[in-house]
């Protein structure tokens, strides 16, 4: 129904006109999957994340465990822009910088995947297989339907405590892995578009605390070695008096 409603809207815009005005964004559908426990917005969930979006759904969510073990965290949007003025398939997908990884020190394994939302694998790739292909199947030369995803592996030890955060803005990172969705043909319809209009999604994973047991400082040592003789030697005093 979504997308028969968009056509419709589209075709009245045509006829009659539309006003030029900023590009908005719209988030129609999202997913996490989160150590396996799936949330969906099509099911009526709460998001598994602290921290609200707005209007446009765009903000900062914020995802915090100090469960010891391995963890996995993969959270999918699907955004609209400018979806009644010039549909929904002229969109496309990018990436910016190299996602993180173990191997080069970082907390866990970052993963991502832009792809089409309802003829694409992505949303199975979240709810059921669990785990991104880290492919972008909507290129600026194939545009058409955009929707991403963004996940974490990694592992904690007791006592540390892992922060996810996940920022969808309309501004890009000045630094970092991202993503990028855009729409080239915001604003008014027909030759006069206004600039393109881009929205981003970053993510971030911070692991605190844990680490190896303290070393004892010297005079500690000391103490502990002095407490020891003085035992020994007690009771040595009791045996020779046996």
């Amino acid at each position: 129904m979504k997308r028969l409603s968009i056509v419709c809207l589209s075709i009245l815009f045509l006829a009659f006109g539309a006003s030029g005005a900023m590009a908005t964004s719209v988030l129609y559908d999202w997913a996490f999957n989160v150590d396996g426990t799936i949330s969906e917005d099509s099911a009526g969930d709460l998001m598994p994340t602290t921290g609200a979006l707005d209007s446009e759904g765009l903000g900062t969510l914020t995802w915090i465990t100090s469960v010891a073990g391995n963890h996995s965290f993969l959270a999918f949007f699907d955004y609209e822009i400018d979806e009644v003025v010039n549909t929904y398939f002229n969109e496309y997908g990018a990436t910016t910088g190299t996602p993180e990884s173990v191997a080069a020190g970082d907390d866990g394994d970052q993963s991502w995947e832009i792809d089409e939302p309802w003829n694409g694998n992505i949303y199975n790739n979240v709810v059921t297989a669990g785990s991104l292909d880290n492919t972008n199947a909507v290129p600026q030369l194939t545009p058409n339907d955009v929707s991403w995803a963004m996940g974490w592996n990694f592992s904690m030890a007791a006592g540390e405590t892992a922060t996810i955060r996940l920022v969808l803005g309309d501004t890009a990172p000045v630094s970092g892995f991202y993503l990028s969705h855009t729409d080239p043909e915001t604003g008014t319809v027909g030759i006069d578009y206004s600039p393109e209009q881009s929205i981003y999604f970053s993510s971030t994973l911070d692991i605190q605390g844990g680490g190896p047991a303290p070393v004892p400082e010297p005079s500690t040592i000391l103490l502990v070695g002095t407490g020891l003789i003085g035992i020994l030697g007690f009771g040595r005093k009791k045996l020779s008096k046996t």
